[in-house]
């Protein structure tokens, strides 16, 4: 069984579930880069193949979040934390369809001072 590393803001929750309804089984694919340039994808289950080194870091209700292995550990193996914001993304995640963006925060690019999740902003 997967450590759970991952876990979702209400917003995330709801957009999956929305997506989920018009699109059926899904994915998350944890994109590499840092902080700002990281971005989750979120597509129908199996249109990604995933591979001998992608990790299965948990699932958030039931949709499966992976990342690529060797990436993960040079992050120092951090905990997600899905959240979602508007404005364009990932032409080939689903939720860009509806002028929203998956965003993963981890507690070093929240310390790195690149921005507040959604709902900060939201409350802020």
């Amino acid at each position: 069984m997967p450590d759970e590393t991952v876990s979702a803001t209400a917003a995330a929750r709801e957009e999956l579930a929305r997506l989920r309804e018009r699109h059926g089984p899904l994915m998350l694919f944890q994109s590499g880069g840092c902080c700002d340039g990281s971005s989750p994808l979120c597509l129908r289950e199996g249109e990604l193949l995933v591979g001998a080194n992608d990790e299965l870091l948990g699932a958030i209700d039931g949709v499966p979040f992976y990342v690529d292995a060797e990436q993960y550990e040079r992050w120092n193996r951090p905990a997600f934390v899905l959240d979602l914001a508007s404005g364009a993304g990932d032409a080939f995640s689903l939720e860009a369809l509806d002028g929203l963006r998956f965003v993963s925060l981890t507690a070093s690019c929240r310390a790195g001072g690149s921005g507040g999740s959604a709902a900060d902003a939201a409350s802020g």
